[in-house]
């Protein structure tokens, strides 16, 4: 009797478990499986608009961008693309305004960024195409900077390279970049050198990046050709405190064919009074080589958060030498060693 009780109770828990799970299982419809989709399309960019007032009363500071004086101007409205599908990548940024035609020297283009790439690995990455430069502290769109006035290592500079390159990433603490680009910078093709009669892809360009600890991180770049010059960069930044951040930018840059060139420093302090709003300073020396002078510049920048929209209130001030190409004139138009400007910025990042 015991046995039969047994075998009638498996049975029951055995049928219970079989309604259970086919009643889990999805209905055979006699379909497959619809595919996974793709990931979205990440859609980003930014807007600007500033008013400037140079207290000569004319444009004196020769650096990117920013160069209308007494005036409520435009910057650019930055468009940009990306999608990844798998190990598969690209990225496409276009833009439009007064700010974008100053740093895209092709006539008639709009493009930034346009590149594909591709994970090899986990750790190895290719990349072709037209991309913002890897040399520097600054960047083109006003969303990515600090401070709305550029700097005169950001404008000697360059703005984009377009080649290919590879990027091997040996930790998170570690990476190597090396690539081939062209032989002109900011072009998103070679130019016809006049030694060789045709364009090539003859600029070599390297970056190593370590991260030594927590909030870190620095980036060692050369870029070199024959045709385009040679720049040394140090970019590092520190987040040290929840509150205040150093960074620093130095180079130095020797045109072709003993050209001349270019070196300089900036320092880069912030510190956050608050969750919205932050106060900075840029402190720049540059100089420009063959007895081309020098400037020092100090600029004192404020960034006042609400959600996307940060409001940039600005003061700088330059200090130039005689042989310093820049005319800086003062307000009865009589030349200077001086110059300074007031900003009020409004970039809307989405």
């Amino acid at each position: 009797m015991k046995k039969r009780f047994l075998l009638c109770t498996v049975l029951a828990a055995s049928l219970a478990t079989f309604k259970a799970t086919a009643a889990s299982m999805p209905a055979d419809t006699g379909k497959t499986a619809a595919p996974a989709a793709d990931p979205p399309l990440v859609f980003s960019g930014s807007v600007d608009t500033y008013y400037k007032a140079d207290f000569s009363g004319h444009s004196n500071i020769p650096t990117s961008f920013a160069n209308e004086n007494n005036s409520i101007s435009i910057g650019m409205i930055d468009l940009a693309l990306k999608k990844k599908v798998g190990k598969a990548a690209f990225v496409g940024e276009l833009s439009f305004g007064p700010r974008s035609d100053q740093s895209i020297p092709t006539s008639g283009y709009h493009i930034q960024n346009l590149y594909v790439s591709y994970d090899v690995t986990d750790k190895f990455n290719l990349t072709a195409g037209y991309m913002a430069t890897f040399v520097g502290y600054e960047v083109i769109s006003p969303a990515g900077n600090f401070n709305y006035s550029t700097s005169y290592l950001f404008t000697s500079g360059p703005f984009q390279n377009a080649g290919f390159k590879a990027t091997y990433a040996f930790s998170d603490k570690v990476s190597l970049m090396a690539g081939i680009f062209n032989n002109q910078w900011n072009y998103y093709s070679s130019l016809n050198a006049a030694k060789t009669g045709s364009g090539d892809v003859s600029t070599f360009g390297a970056q190593l990046m370590v991260a030594p600890v927590k909030g870190w991180t620095a980036y060692l770049n050369l870029v070199t050709g024959s045709y385009s010059g040679t720049e040394f960069d140090l970019t590092t930044a520190y987040q040290i405190t929840n509150a205040f951040k150093l960074g620093v930018n130095a180079a130095t840059f020797s045109a072709p064919n003993n050209g001349g060139g270019f070196e300089g420093v900036a320092l880069y302090p912030q510190i956050a009074v608050s969750p919205i709003v932050t106060f900075g300073l840029r402190g720049e020396y540059f100089k420009v080589k063959d007895n081309g002078g020098d400037v020092k510049a100090i600029t004192v920048t404020s960034n006042i958060k609400a959600g996307p929209l940060t409001v940039i209130p600005e003061v700088r001030f330059d200090t130039k030498s005689d042989a310093f190409g820049a005319a800086f004139t003062d307000s009865n138009g009589l030349a200077s060693k001086h110059a300074s400007q007031f900003v009020l910025a409004a970039v809307y990042a989405f």
